[in-house]
């Protein structure tokens, strides 16, 4: 299953890189058409840019939860021991599973919704917007199960 989340991670990883170029593009068209004016203002730009840019944020915090770099903040005391270790670690995924839940759970009637409308502009599919939370929410427990091995293993004093 390790080698699964990996190649998963990696495409994350990529989708991130490719749509955070794909976000300079929109970007810089509505840069251009204020200060050039034989470019048009496209009016899509602002739309689009909005949608990479939610879709990045959501990729993003899949990737933290994977690096352990996200939704971890230094609340608890520094742990002494493994165990204080593991369960601190615990105490943090239990609250991203949480969260998980909620994006699942309310972002499945989302989702639903979406099939139903197009975006203004673009005229696009606004369940490709949608689906992104309930994807996030999947992916983060599919990240939270691999670490709760790790996590276990911490527990009994192996290195993970």
């Amino acid at each position: 299953m390790r080698k699964a989340l990996d190649w998963y991670y990696k495409f994350l990883k990529g989708v991130l890189a490719v749509l955070m170029a794909m976000l300079m593009i929109p970007v810089v068209l509505q840069i251009f058409a204020r200060y050039i004016s034989y470019i048009p203002r496209y009016i899509w730009t602002e739309e689009m840019a909005r949608f990479c840019f939610i879709w990045i944020i959501l990729l993003g915090s899949m990737i933290a939860v994977r690096d352990g770099t996200h939704f971890t903040v230094d609340l608890l005391p520094k742990a002494k021991t493994s165990r204080g270790e593991a369960i601190s670690r615990m105490f943090v995924d239990f609250w991203i599973f949480v969260t998980a839940l909620i994006f699942i759970i309310w972002g499945w009637p989302l989702v639903k919704f979406g099939l139903a409308q197009t975006s203004e502009m673009a005229e696009m599919p606004m369940v490709y917007i949608y689906m992104a939370w309930p994807i996030a929410g999947i992916t983060w427990i599919l990240f939270l199960i691999e670490k709760c091995v790790d996590n276990i293993k911490l527990w009994r004093g192996e290195n993970p």
